[in-house]
């Protein structure tokens, strides 16, 4: 799976940076899961600052592009993002990630 940047606007508001991506891929249309990990290499950040809004497959092409938001940490994510869209990308909510440090401890 090839990913290109195709423009990157910078939203300072929201600490983040929205990001329309396109990827060229071998097989079936990849996960959103995959996707986000791959844009998230790409751009050197951490996956759970990234959510993979959309993305849309032609019918028979190979190609997938697509809209995500780069956050500058996990928690600007979480404070900004609806549950729903924080939930699809598998970024845990804020007491999910309390609870696993207490665990931790």
């Amino acid at each position: 799976m090839e990913v290109e940047i195709l423009s990157e606007e910078q939203n300072p508001m929201l600490h983040r940076s929205e990001v329309r991506f396109q990827i060229v891929h071998d097989e079936e249309t990849p996960s959103r899961l995959s996707v986000r990990d791959s844009l998230a290499a790409k751009l050197d950040k951490d996956s759970s600052e990234v959510v993979v809004h959309e993305m849309n497959t032609k019918f028979g092409m190979r190609k997938t592009v697509g809209y995500a938001k780069v956050y500058d940490s996990p928690e600007h994510a979480r404070d900004v993002e609806q549950e729903y869209m924080l939930e699809r990308n598998k970024i845990a909510a804020d007491t999910d990630a309390e609870a696993e440090a207490e665990e931790a401890e």
